[in-house]
């Protein structure tokens, strides 16, 4: 199977919004909007077994929905930038949805990173003429507004090893559940 990662899709009103953002950095590579979405776990390469048996576990995922916020852009990896991103806040309710994904997903003996989750939207990826020109002008002149939706589920994806991400299919999705119904069980 293909490499595999779990996330919660950008609806495509809200894509359009953060596709406004795109511009004035040569040397970008802008990410399609259908391809925008928040990685949850990032799964990897797994044999199609351990697959079968990551989709039947996430199907036990009981959470309730979770109300995203996104507030601001900002960029990876320090004084040498490799992209750009849409800033999402880490609330409670996703970083539970997270941490929960990432145990069930250990229990499986998938190998999990060793770092900090830090929620967002990729928008670009940099190359080095794009890197130059990324200044702390660019991204205040970007940065402001705030952008909100309720997710309502979240997927397992799959994609291809590309450049600049995508295509990514959704091989399964899991609904999340009404607030009511989550806090009675």
């Amino acid at each position: 199977m293909p490499r595999l990662f779990t996330a919660l899709e950008v609806p495509p009103i809200i894509g359009m919004r953060l596709s406004t953002l795109r511009g004035g950095l040569p040397g970008a590579r802008w990410i399609d909007v259908e391809n925008y979405h928040i990685t949850l776990s990032f799964i990897g390469d797994i044999d199609d077994r351990l697959a079968r048996d990551v989709a039947e576990a996430l199907d036990g995922v009981r959470r309730p929905g979770v109300e995203v916020q996104i507030d601001g852009v900002d960029a990876f990896g320090g004084a040498r930038p490799k992209s750009v991103y849409a800033r999402v806040l880490p609330s409670t309710p996703l970083m539970e949805l997270q941490a929960s994904q990432e145990r069930l997903l250990r229990r499986l003996g998938v190998p999990i990173e060793n770092r900090q989750y830090t929620p967002h939207i990729t928008l670009a990826r940099l190359r080095s003429e794009a890197t130059a020109r990324l200044t702390a002008d660019w991204l205040a002149l970007r940065g402001g507004g705030r952008l909100s939706f309720t997710a309502g589920r979240f997927v397992l994806y799959s994609s291809r090893d590309s450049v600049g991400g995508g295509p990514y299919i959704v091989e399964e999705a899991y609904e999340l559940q009404k607030r009511e119904a989550a806090v009675s069980r």
